[in-house]
This record gives structure tokens, C-alpha cells and sequence, in this order.
């Protein structure tokens, strides 16, 4: 589909890339992966043709369709949500454009019998394509993919201007998803998504049939949409065939084969200087020391990636609060008549590591605004407890900060007992390394402020820490480092988050927050989810056999129902899909090499070679017993799928 050939890029005078071929074929499902800075989004734009190579050429299959989501926010204006999602599907708006046209001139006086009959030919033509291209049913398609990504029914009629940045992005990740491209090319997809929709965009993905190409930071996502990692590393890129996982593990293989390489090339280099130094002016020994000197002059030095392991922060030590540092009891909030939550009692006792998950809307923020005590509520009472000092770090907590301010002079008098030195550390190991502390803020990315105001929450000395959504600008090295620290603090936590892997060695209770009120879940984030999907298989095995019996209901109704029952049956299949797709990936691994030593046995050269076709053939049983064993268990693993499945219809 599309092919790199010596593609180039450079920055600050510095290759991003050098000399980069790679091909993607159709269904290829790419996680693009590499540390902050290496040029992941700059490789998108080049394959999209936004961006052009310093070097090199971009070969492109004829007519193919690339979606592309950006990091950057996009606005839209002037239509309706339901209509910007319907422009996406050009070819029928443009068929129905001119049906449009024609049928205007049709409604003209004067037309002579021969126009007339061209212009009702021209409409026949139309509603042809129409009907191949299943235009009918395209209104219900662009529906179920809004509602999957979160917007309600209520939202299709309200003008795209009203809709913030995180939902803006929501409405080109729709577009794209509508527009049926043949790949797609997606930067950070998950920074805007709640738990619910996340799930069905994983789903959809799955499903797909085109290639994907994703740059994201969420593990649990790239895991399990993708099965091949592409990775950008020291100018170059590296292919590795298998999940994120995976990857991580050959990588962790690799780096420290690099270290070691390294270290054993700088001994060698650090003897050839001494010897050099001590011999230089000895006549006896001159041949010898320019042998050595051009020895060093013709070394390939080693590459090592930027090591992180040294890195870590820690949360200063907090007062002990009083066993319970907040509780709210019988709270309501409104926003003019929408009535966001409705009598909520929640108590948190002291040491709680919550997350606040559930769809976008459902008053997560809300909730987390008010046990900051950042937001009033119209009713009901908050508690503070004994001893208790609270620190909220909001999504939009970036505009809050000076812009006149470097990014150290930010940080400096929160934490008296931290030195300069100790400040460096801490911006360092949120990518702010050498001169960039003295960057001033107004100069910075929006990602660049949050983690700066990151920085600073993590200097306080509260024993309550209200965090949402901490890690959307966050890389993965860095989301790890703040995860361990985290884990470590030894005060109470509460996160907004719908980030799987980071939630699921921190927190220790769920609160799901929809439907205006909260429902909590003694456990971490992978009961929540096998408790969830329990729940929706509970809920359906009555309630759709008994739907059929009542009274047909509406519309709207109807739709709402139809996309939770998809996401039921994703949650109740979930693992075992996972486990299947496993299978599939080592039946796959199996096939290539069964593939790989049968054209080795036509191979005429081999035949005098006894040995080895008694190797190959020894080896092809051993493979078609393997593949039989798994074959079986893809059978099973199916069939079970199937019967829970079942259990829906």
C-alpha cells in the first residue's frame, strides 16, 4: 500500500531519521513507538504527505484513502454534529449533491422532453450507485459510531462550535472511523476518551479491515489493536513482529545488550587513549601508537538509548490525616437544569488509592472538583476531616500557570527542603532536561505546562491528592515514573483516569460515576472490569428475552439499548477473544515456518544434503502436531465465544 525509501528528516541539524525504508501492506496493524522527540508524529505526517522528507521518496498505492487523527486540537464549524459526521462519506454526499441539483432542474418549467429524459437518466445513474454504496443505511451507521464514542442522541443536532477540545477530537476520530479508509493513521487516539468509549474503539479497531498505524502511550490500547511495533530508534527504524508487550521485553533484551556492548567499547577505548598517551612521544613505539590512534579514528561507536532506570520521584512525606480525610454526604450538582449528580454519598478512608472511571459527562471532574473544594454544590455536605490538606491537579491546570515564569522558577518555593539540584532531577524526569528548565512557560505545548503543573502537585505535602487524568501528555517512561511514585505515597489518592495500566497497580478501589449517581467496587481496576462485564451479562440474559414481551420502545430508546448490548457482549467475550488472538498469532508464527522449510525441501541444492532434509522433515512433524494442538484450542476457545454469545440473541 504504501512504501518509505530512504526517507530522511532532520531537526535542529539533527537526523530524526536517516535513510528509512519500510513497507505497510494491507491489514497491517503497527504500534509506532519511540521516546518523546524521535519523530513518531513527523513519520505520520510524511506517510499522510503533510510533512515532506529532506531525502528520499513516498510510494502510494493509486486511490488509496488515509484517515489521519493529529495530536493537534481541530475545530469544527457552521454544521450540525450529525452533518460534519456525515461529510465524511464524500462519494455519497456528493451523489446526493447532485441529485439535489438535478432534481431543482426537474422542478424547472420549460425543460424540453430531451433534457428532461437526460436529467431523469442522470438521477437513475445516481440512485444506482446510491443503492450499491448502501447509502440507505449510512445515517445509522454514522449514529452507532457517535454514540460509541460517547456523544448522545440529544448531541446530533447541536452546532459542532459548542463542543470543547476533547469532544472536537472525538468528532474528526468519527469522521475518520466513518469514512472507510484504507488506513489510518492515528496519533494519541485514547488522550480524550473515557473508559466506556475506549472499550468500543478497541472493539471497532479489531474489527477493522484496513491497515492502522498508532502512536499511543496507553499499553492496554496498543496491546490490543496492534501485532506488529514499528519502533524510531537512534535514527533508524527497527520492525518487530509481535504486541507492545512483547516488544517491551525484546527491547528491555536488547538495551541491555547495547549497555553492555558499550561499556566493554569505552574500556577498550579508555586503554587505546592511555596507551597513546604514555607511548606518544617514544620513538620505539611511534608505529604502534598511530596504529591505535587510527584505530580510534575508524571505531563505530556504540549507541545506547538514554537510560532511565536511575530516575525515579517521590512524593514528600505528608502528615497523617485523620482515618477519614473527607466525606460527602446526600451531594447534588447542577449546571443550569442538566442535573449532573443526585444525592451522592461517598466516604474515603485514609490510605483509599480511588479511580473515578465511567463515560465522559457523567461528572467524574464534577465529582473530583468537589472534594477538592474547587466547585460549589447546591446540596448536601462535605466534610473535611482531621488533618487533612488537599492538592488538585485539573486537566486544565495549565492555564493556571505564569507564563512570564522559567519552568524552574515555577517549581522553585513549594518544597523548601528540595534543592536546586533535587528541582533538575524531578523536571528531568518529566523530559524537561538541561537548559529547557529555563524555558519560559508561555513558550511551551500544552503538554509541556501540564507536566510542569504536574511537577508542582508533586512537591506539595497533601495527604489527599485529587488527580485527573494525569497521564494524556505523559510518555510511557514517564507515566511509569509517576505510577511508582504513586504506588509509593503513603496518603490518600483519588484519579480520573481511564488508563488501564497505570490504574492497575495504584488504585485499590473504583468509583463508577454515571447515571448521576456512583457505584463502588472494593478492588482494583481488573475486578471493576470482570465485576462490569458480569453485570452486563446479568442484566441482559433477563432483560432481552422480556423486551420482546413489552411494549415496543422508542427510538431513541432502542438505539441506546443496541449499543450497550455491543459493548456487553465485548466485555463478556473480552478475555477469551484476547486469548484467541493469541492462538492465532502463533498458528500464524507455526505456518510461516512450515511455509519457510517446505520450499527449503524444493530446493535441489539440498539434496545432497541428507542430513538436513531428515532435520527439515523431522522438524515439519513436529510442526503439524503443534499446529493440530492449537488448531484444537482455537476450536474450543470459539465455540465458547459462540456460546456466550448465544446467551444475547
Amino acid at each position: 500500500m504504501i512504501d518509505l525509501i530512504n526517507i530522511s528528516l532532520q531537526f535542529n541539524g539533527k537526523y530524526l531519521f536517516n535513510e528509512v525504508s519500510y513497507k505497510i501492506s494491507s491489514g497491517d496493524r503497527i504500534s509506532l513507538v519511540g521516546a518523546n522527540g524521535t519523530g513518531k508524529s513527523s513519520l505520520l505526517k510524511i506517510i499522510l504527505g503533510e510533512l515532506l522528507p529532506e531525502e528520499g521518496i513516498v510510494q502510494k498505492q493509486k486511490n488509496i484513502s488515509i484517515g489521519y487523527l493529529p495530536q493537534e486540537l481541530i475545530y469544527h464549524y457552521n454544521k450540525t454534529l450529525l452533518e460534519e459526521a456525515i461529510s465524511a462519506l464524500t462519494d455519497i454526499v456528493e451523489l446526493q449533491n447532485k441529485e439535489k441539483e438535478i432534481n431543482k432542474k426537474l422542478e424547472e418549467k420549460g425543460l424540453d422532453e430531451q433534457t428532461r429524459n437526460d436529467l431523469i437518466n442522470q438521477l437513475g445513474e445516481i440512485h444506482h450507485k446510491l443503492f450499491d454504496m448502501d447509502s440507505y443505511s449510512a445515517s445509522s451507521k454514522v449514529e452507532k459510531i457517535l454514540l460509541g464514542l460517547g456523544f448522545s442522541e440529544e448531541d446530533f443536532d447541536k452546532p459542532t462550535d459548542i463542543f470543547s477540545g476533547g469532544w472536537q477530537m472525538r468528532i474528526k476520530l468519527a469522521k475518520i472511523l466513518i469514512a472507510q479508509n484504507d488506513i489510518l493513521l492515528l496519533d494519541e487516539p485514547t488522550n480524550h476518551l473515557d473508559l466506556d468509549s475506549l472499550n468500543w474503539l478497541i472493539n471497532f479497531l479489531k474489527a477493522y479491515q484496513g491497515a492502522l498505524v498508532v502512536v499511543s502511550h496507553d499499553k492496554n490500547f496498543v496491546n490490543q489493536v496492534t501485532n506488529k511495533t514499528l519502533e524510531i530508534f537512534l535514527g533508524k527504524v527497527y520492525s518487530f513482529k509481535g504486541d507492545y508487550e512483547a516488544y517491551l521485553k525484546y527491547k528491555a533484551e536488547r538495551d541491555a545488550q547495547l549497555f553492555h556492548q558499550f561499556e566493554i567499547q569505552q574500556k577498550k577505548i579508555q586503554e587505546t587513549q592511555r596507551f597513546i598517551e604514555r607511548f606518544r612521544y617514544k620513538a620505539t613505539k611511534a608505529r604502534q601508537v598511530q596504529s591505535r590512534i587510527k584505530q580510534l579514528e575508524k571505531m563505530e561507536l556504540v549507541e545506547i538509548p538514554e537510560s532511565k532506570d536511575n530516575i525515579s520521584i517521590k512524593f514528600p512525606s505528608p502528615v497523617q490525616s485523620g482515618r477519614f480525610p473527607i466525606e460527602l454526604k446526600n451531594i447534588s450538582k447542577s449546571f443550569g437544569d442538566k442535573l449532573v449528580l443526585d444525592k451522592i454519598d461517598l466516604l474515603i478512608e485514609r490510605g483509599d488509592k480511588i479511580a473515578f472511571v465511567g463515560p465522559n459527562g457523567a461528572g467524574k471532574t464534577t465529582l473530583a472538583k468537589i472534594i477538592s473544594g474547587v466547585l460549589d454544590f447546591e446540596s448536601g455536605e462535605r466534610i473535611i476531616g482531621h488533618n487533612t490538606f488537599i492538592s488538585y491537579y485539573a486537566q486544565d491546570v495549565a492555564d493556571s500557570l505564569d507564563p512570564e515564569l522559567d519552568i524552574i522558577d515555577s517549581v522553585s518555593g513549594i518544597n523548601e527542603e528540595k534543592s536546586l539540584g533535587e528541582l533538575r532531577t524531578l523536571l528531568g524526569s518529566f523530559l524537561f532536561s538541561g537548559d529547557d528548565v529555563f524555558k519560559k512557560v508561555g513558550v511551551l505545548s500544552g503538554g509541556e505546562k501540564s507536566r510542569v503543573a504536574l511537577c508542582k502537585i508533586l512537591l506539595t505535602k497533601a495527604n489527599l491528592i485529587v488527580l485527573d487524568e494525569p497521564t494524556n501528555h505523559l510518555d510511557i517512561d514517564s507515566k511509569l515514573i509517576l505510577q511508582k511514585a504513586l504506588i509509593d505515597f503513603p496518603g490518600t489518592l483519588v484519579i480520573v483516569s481511564h488508563d488501564v495500566d497505570f490504574l492497575r497497580p495504584v488504585a485499590n478501589k473504583i468509583v463508577d460515576v454515571r447515571n448521576k449517581t456512583i457505584k463502588i467496587y472494593n478492588g482494583n481496576i481488573d475486578y471493576y472490569l470482570e465485576k462490569h462485564s458480569s453485570e452486563f451479562v446479568e442484566d441482559d440474559t433477563s432483560n432481552i428475552k422480556s423486551a420482546k414481551s413489552e411494549i415496543p420502545v422508542s427510538r431513541k430508546e432502542q438505539k441506546r439499548f443496541e449499543a450497550e448490548l455491543r459493548n456487553k457482549k465485548y466485555q463478556a467475550t473480552k478475555s477469551l477473544n484476547k486469548e484467541i488472538e493469541i492462538l492465532e498469532n502463533k498458528i500464524a508464527d507455526l505456518e510461516e515456518e512450515q511455509k519457510s522449510l517446505l520450499e527449503k525441501l524444493n530446493d535441489q541444492s539440498l539434496y545432497s544434503n541428507g542430513t538436513e532434509i531428515k532435520n527439515i522433515s523431522v522438524r515439519l512433524k513436529e510442526l503439524e502436531k503443534e499446529l493440530q494442538i492449537l488448531f484444537e484450542k482455537w476450536e474450543e476457545k470459539n465455540q465458547k465465544v459462540n456460546e456466550i454469545l448465544q446467551q444475547f440473541s
